[in-house]
């Protein structure tokens, strides 16, 4: 069955139709303030993509397609995909509140969506659902036992789907390249992958035999690596210092840590091309942004290492981790003592508009480096068709 994945942003909804071999059969995106797309640009957007797939003896198209729909946030009652019924829709509406910047939009397209396609089933696939397996000492904060028992404070992680597949992907690539037996440090192939999603929002992960044992972003997508407009991590003894010493409030910590801080608060622009080529041209602010991003990327990175107890593989995926082969290269030279290393021409020649993955690792490298194509459409389709089999 061909599955239609969901992905509402903050101003477009996004539709990909993946076919049940995992090609791509056609894609769609829609303005969709807060995630709601006009319905009838959706149903004449979802038709269109279901036209070519619809039988020659009238079958509906919602009994030849399953929906997938990505939910940033499930907590700790959604922890694998599931399917969406008035039940389900009412406690991911209650987690609003955790992911106050996504959760809306994406349950303001699910609802648009179930009143095109009715009859078709509908699976939730979230994105803290992949790290619902770090182990304790990862997911807890060192705060008062109130807070995590009746508050549910906790470290949930983010970006789930893109790590989930790349490091899926990742395994797949050492294999088909016979890395097991390979002479380097990976011996047993790609056991211990750090997985770098590097785009708007920015997260690494630590994944061992497929499986997260830790990551960087926490409690909210804030926690963790210099991001296009959010801060990643800050002292939060700081925040309590601009609270009570300069009276700002909650929502103007928020707008400022969210929205107004990352790249575009130390380089004046949010776009990492642009902050790259000024850095080139030695702008001091520019090239500020540039070495804090990898300062604190090179150290994340490190961290995720230290708590596999080594590193197989290293992968970059997401819009600035596939375009800018600057930030691989840098991130890459100051990784030496763990056993990185890429070869500078692969590294400049990889095609993201190609849309392939490519292996970066420099000759005798003991740890494999890939680029691999964020793509979240597979794993979410991926997902539903989890739901299906168990059906």
């Amino acid at each position: 069955m061909d599955v239609l994945v969901v992905n509402a942003g903050s101003a477009t909804l996004k539709l990909a139709l993946v076919a049940p071999d995992d090609s791509l059969l056609g894609a769609r995106e829609l303005a969709a303030p807060a995630g709601r797309a006009d319905l009838a640009e959706l149903r004449a957007a979802i038709d269109e993509l279901l036209a070519r797939r619809r039988g020659e003896q009238g079958e509906t198209a919602a009994g030849r397609v399953a929906v997938g729909h990505r939910i940033v946030h499930g907590g700790t009652a959604f922890t694998a995909p599931v399917r969406i019924d008035d039940q389900v829709a009412a406690r991911l509406a209650e987690l609003t509140a955790l992911a106050p910047l996504h959760q809306p939009a994406a349950l303001a397209a699910l609802g648009e969506v179930r009143a095109v396609l009715p009859d078709a089933v509908q699976v939730a696939c979230f994105d803290t659902a992949f790290h619902a397996t770090l182990p304790p000492a990862a997911a807890t904060y060192a705060v008062p036992a109130v807070w995590r028992d009746r508050h549910g404070v906790r470290r949930y992680g983010f970006h789930g789907l893109s790590h989930a597949y790349a490091s899926r992907r990742a395994a797949e690539l050492v294999t088909a390249a016979g890395a097991a037996t390979a002479t380097n440090a990976a011996g047993g192939g790609a056991r211990r992958v750090v997985t770098c999603h590097l785009g708007s929002g920015a997260s690494l992960a630590a994944v061992r035999d497929g499986v997260s044992i830790d990551t960087t972003m926490g409690f909210t997508p804030l926690e963790g690596l210099v991001m296009a407009t959010r801060s990643g991590d800050v002292d939060p003894g700081l925040l309590l210092w601009l609270q009570t010493s300069k009276g700002m409030s909650a929502h103007e910590l928020t707008e400022a840590l969210f929205h107004a801080s990352g790249l575009a608060a130390l380089a004046g622009t949010s776009d990492m091309r642009a902050v790259v080529e000024r850095a080139g041209r030695r702008e001091e602010a520019a090239a500020l942004a540039l070495a804090v991003y990898l300062h604190r990327l090179r150290a994340g990175i490190a961290a995720m290492a230290a708590s596999l107890g080594g590193i197989d593989v290293l992968v970059f995926t997401g819009g600035v981790g596939e375009r800018s082969a600057p930030v691989r290269a840098a991130a890459a030279d100051g990784l030496a003592f763990l056993g990185v290393a890429v070869d500078p021409a692969r590294n400049a020649g990889h095609d993201p508009a190609a849309g392939e993955d490519t292996d970066l690792t420099a000759a005798g490298g003991p740890v494999r480096t890939f680029v691999i194509a964020a793509r979240e459409d597979l794993q979410i389709a991926r997902g539903v068709r989890e739901i299906l089999s168990e059906e």
